[in-house]
């Protein structure tokens, strides 16, 4: 049995010798009294100092460019304010209103009827506003990409 697999079976409660039968404190104290000489395998040393050269050797990491992310990210702080003050006033309108109206009688509206009535004209909206919103993105990240700003 193995050091390591009688270590285990001693942090489990079960000691047993490499017969199969109980371990005595006798032997247990031989096992672990006996001074173990731990040596690096050869060659650790300079390889791991090898590496901390070049890792000081390295350039510094290059800094978050925050002159052009904040831009950014007060107009996407300014988008969300606006929609929350839409959706609201919008919650407020519909609250204010005694029914919905009615749709005009025109061969478009009759036309675009059943796509834009429901469930339907919601997802076509959401799906809209999310391609074109993926587009402008794409878009954005590519001419920040490329230099051109």
């Amino acid at each position: 049995m193995s050091e390591e697999m009688m270590f285990e079976a001693m942090m489990s409660g079960v000691t047993t010798n490499s017969v199969g039968g109980k371990m005595n404190n006798d032997e247990l104290d031989r096992i672990l009294s006996r001074p173990d000489d731990i040596q690096p395998s050869s060659g650790f040393a300079a390889s791991v100092m090898d590496a901390v050269r070049a890792e000081a050797a390295a350039p510094p990491p290059i800094p978050f460019p925050w002159t052009r992310a904040l831009p950014v990210l007060l107009v996407a702080a300014l988008a969300l304010l606006a929609v929350a003050i839409a959706g609201i006033a919008a919650i407020v309108q519909i609250s204010r209103q005694p029914a919905a109206p009615e749709l005009a009688a025109s061969w478009w509206s009759s036309a675009l009827a059943p796509y834009t009535s429901g469930a339907v004209g919601t997802d076509l909206a959401w799906t809209a506003a999310a391609l074109l919103a993926a587009f402008v993105s794409v878009r954005v990240s590519m001419r920040l990409a490329s230099g051109k700003v």
